[in-house]
């Protein structure tokens, strides 16, 4: 089942934005556009999801300079609720910072920000509150992260750490154009000192132990975007 993000923005664009990225990694997403209305939303899913163990949202991208109540009021409100949330903000202060993550937040990101990097940490809270899928399912390619195993059509495939890791990034940012440079920061790490010719080397295996050819494509002088 996907994972249900409500995303208080107040700016459509920025909102769309979000909408747009979070969707093509397959979240299900909420646009409110004002703290009264997020406020009543997230209160009616709750009644709406009484009896059952179920949380209406996963996680709340929250801005905090927003119309008829603020993040921050409303971040007041919904704590007891215990679903996580994000602040995402133009206020840049240390103080704003500090207040936001007290109240509870378990993330405090400032615009302008890069769309890779929300989702990366999304999937962090996501897998603090145990909400991350523990398998990944794709074109007959069965990824089980706990046990860090693939399957092909019901094969097991012999991968490398680092192949396996590479899969898992492709996967979580599916649609999405990735450089080189931030394969190698999210698979080997700031401290990788090789060349990004790395990274053709493990994308060509894995397009041959998955039988991906045609889905993972090559993006002309960036990198590499995984297709549905």
């Amino acid at each position: 089942m996907s994972k249900r993000i409500l995303i208080v923005e107040d700016d459509i664009h920025i909102s769309n934005i979000i909408k747009m990225n979070l969707n093509l990694v397959n979240y299900e997403t909420t646009q409110i556009y004002d703290g009264l209305a997020a406020h009543e939303a997230i209160q009616n899913s709750m009644i709406q999801a009484s009896g059952s163990a179920a949380v209406p949202f996963d996680l709340i991208i929250l801005d905090v300079m927003i119309p008829g109540m603020d993040g921050f009021q409303l971040m007041e409100r919904i704590r007891p609720l215990g679903i996580p949330v994000i602040f995402l903000t133009a206020k840049t202060t240390v103080f704003d910072k500090v207040n936001g993550l007290k109240l509870g937040a378990e993330d405090y990101m400032v615009k302008p920000f890069e769309a890779i990097e929300l989702l990366a940490r999304i999937e962090t809270v996501m897998r603090r509150y145990g909400k991350e899928e523990q398998a990944i399912h794709y074109k007959g390619v069965d990824v089980y992260l706990d046990k860090r195993e693939v399957t092909v059509y019901g094969e097991k495939a012999e991968l490398t750490p680092k192949e396996f890791d590479l899969l898992v990034v492709l996967l979580k940012n599916k649609n999405i154009a990735l450089s080189r440079e931030q394969i190698l920061e999210k698979v080997w790490g700031f401290d990788f000192y090789g060349e990004t010719r790395t990274i053709d080397t493990h994308v060509k295996e894995l397009r041959k132990k998955l039988r991906l050819q045609d889905s993972i494509r090559t993006v002309y002088k960036i990198g590499y975007r995984l297709e549905d």
